[in-house]
């Protein structure tokens, strides 16, 4: 077999065999096929697509390709979520311990900030001593004892998507929707979950821009993980501004502690609450949404979930007493305030403009190398629906020097849009999608 048929077959729009999947894939993997074969081929895929036997057999392909979590002797159900990345996007903080209260185990492999989105990463590292890089004894144990682990993806685990991630990230060709599936999938199967809920975001903030292609993705993820034997919920919700009051990576853990303690923002809560639902039925705890939304709110009103939470810190060496003692303080000295600048309502927040800004600020980053800081980005005072008098403070904004908050200053008062009238507040949640 040859790369180059293999490459010429798909840019003619042809079906690739199991066989030809393979021969690219552990091709790239053992270098025997150079970085530009499967540049092309990549390009291929882009423009012709895949079937949805393809798209699973390049997951499972992919999947198999490295180390899969051994979860066997814990007793499930294993469930986790994944989100398309947004801005303020804390919900996988509150979520995980919410669900394990609740009864559900989840295995949490998740990434860091990269552009204008966060990463959860860099949320929980800005706890003092907090470990993400944990060994799967570790991640085992870890679930056993609390319910859920938070690590991030290490080198045995799906080093086929770590390569081909890469090269699509410099080829163009990341915004493919079989790629984007097969990367997703091949990770969250690989750390041992059983049922899926994924939250696809939707909006100017969001990688998929537009419902219609938001849904795309969605489809492709449930059908998809429907074909390779596990639940798989899809649920497409708004990413059009930050969700939440605060974003930056301690503002978030502090964000997330609130919500714990059933002080959670109404926004950000509707999108932890829908998520943590479908967890629930997908891991058979709950015969239905009503059912599991009633138990998630019982849970977190019983305190329950924080309490995890905080064993969690402690167990993955965090300093819980450290945390709590930062908490509202931990700010950069370098800051200034987002005024209105006149009176009406706020119709919206940009959250493109202010994932932007933060990169700035220094919550995000351009490049795997940059450095992330964790006393930097958005307190609101202010949000959708408010009004507001001229000059009242929409936001405190924070920045890791005077020149980082001079370059975001302008992208954060353009992301403000004022009306005369109150905007019509919306459901966060767009659309669900379930094989169920």
């Amino acid at each position: 077999m040859r790369a180059v048929d293999v490459i010429m077959k798909k840019r003619g729009g042809g079906e690739l065999s199991r066989d030809e999947l393979a021969f690219m894939v552990q091709g790239y993997v053992s270098g025997s096929i150079p970085e530009y074969q499967i540049s092309a081929w990549l390009m291929a895929v882009f423009f012709k697509g895949m079937s949805a036997r393809e798209t699973a057999e390049l997951t499972e392909l992919m999947l198999r390709s490295g180390k899969v979590m051994d979860l066997s002797g814990i007793e499930g159900p294993f469930v986790d979520k994944h989100s398309t990345g947004g801005v303020g996007d804390k919900v996988s903080l509150i979520l995980a311990p919410l669900a394990a209260a609740c009864g559900v185990r989840v295995p949490m492999m998740s990434g860091r900030a990269l552009g204008h989105t966060g990463g959860t990463l860099d949320k929980l590292e800005s706890i003092p001593g907090y470990r993400t890089g944990l060994k799967e004894a570790e991640f085992r144990e870890f679930i056993a004892a609390d319910g859920f682990a938070m690590t991030g993806q290490t080198a045995e685990i799906v080093p086929a998507d770590k390569k081909l991630y890469a090269l699509r990230d410099v080829t163009g060709t990341v915004e493919s929707i079989p790629l984007i599936t097969a990367s997703i999938l091949s990770k969250k199967v690989a750390e041992g979950a059983e049922a899926l809920v994924f939250d696809v975001k939707s909006g100017p903030g969001a990688f998929m821009k537009t419902l219609e292609d938001a849904e795309a993705l969605a489809r492709s993820l449930v059908n998809t993980g429907t074909a390779m034997g596990k639940r798989i919920i899809g649920v497409i919700t708004d990413m059009s501004e930050p969700l939440g009051r605060m974003v930056g990576n301690f503002f978030e853990i502090e964000e997330t502690l609130d919500c714990l303690e059933g002080r959670g923002p109404q926004d950000l809560m509707e999108v932890t609450m829908r998520l943590t639902a479908w967890m629930l039925v997908a891991g058979g705890k709950a015969k239905g949404i009503d059912e599991a939304l009633g138990m998630c709110e019982r849970c977190l009103a019983s305190g329950r979930p924080l309490e995890l939470f905080m064993a969690n810190v402690r167990r993955q060496g965090g300093d819980a007493e450290r945390m709590l003692a930062l908490r509202g303080k931990y700010r950069s000295q370098h800051s200034f305030e987002l005024r209105a600048p006149r009176s009406g309502y706020i119709h919206s927040i940009d959250a493109y403009k202010i994932g932007l800004a933060g990169v700035y600020l220094g919550v995000g980053r351009d490049t795997a190398a940059d450095p992330v800081y964790p006393d930097v980005g958005f307190i609101f005072d202010k949000k959708a629906g408010d009004r507001v008098a001229a000059g009242d403070r929409i936001a405190m904004v924070y920045g890791k020097d005077v020149t980082s908050l001079e370059a975001a200053q302008p992208l954060v008062e353009a992301a403000l849009s004022l009306g005369s009238e109150p905007p019509t507040r919306q459901s966060l949640i767009l659309k669900e999608i379930t094989a169920l």
